[in-house]
């Protein structure tokens, strides 16, 4: 498959990254700048970052656990749309449980139960 402009970036910032951790030189990092600048496959980017550590959750953009890790975003733009007031009900709700109960916000589990949560 094609690679875009941003799979691009992403590899030259996970090639940034090793350079600041000591894990590239500066000749091998210009040359993999280079060829990922000029990659056109997601395969050619994987091999340049093969031999790499896998970047941490946040840089992969995986959501860490936090307010909107379990509330159902659907039913809150619905509340928010029909009944305004029910939906920031809802969403200081949802905020306010997600600070005080970590076991609910990690199990993924989210919304008042009165108004059908999982």
């Amino acid at each position: 498959m094609l690679a875009s402009d941003a799979d691009r970036d992403t590899a030259a910032g996970r090639l940034n990254a090793a350079l600041a951790e000591g894990r590239l030189t500066a000749d091998e990092y210009d040359q993999r700048l280079s060829t990922a600048y000029a990659a056109r496959t997601w395969q050619r980017l994987d091999q340049l970052t093969a031999d790499l550590p896998a970047p941490p959750a946040a840089a992969t953009g995986q959501a860490a656990p936090a307010m909107f890790a379990g509330m159902d975003v659907c039913l809150l733009c619905a509340l928010l749309v029909v009944c305004p007031p029910a939906g920031i009900a809802w969403l200081c709700f949802s905020w306010h449980r997600s600070r005080t109960d970590p076991d609910r916000r990690l199990a993924g589990t989210g919304g008042p139960a009165l108004l059908g949560g999982r």
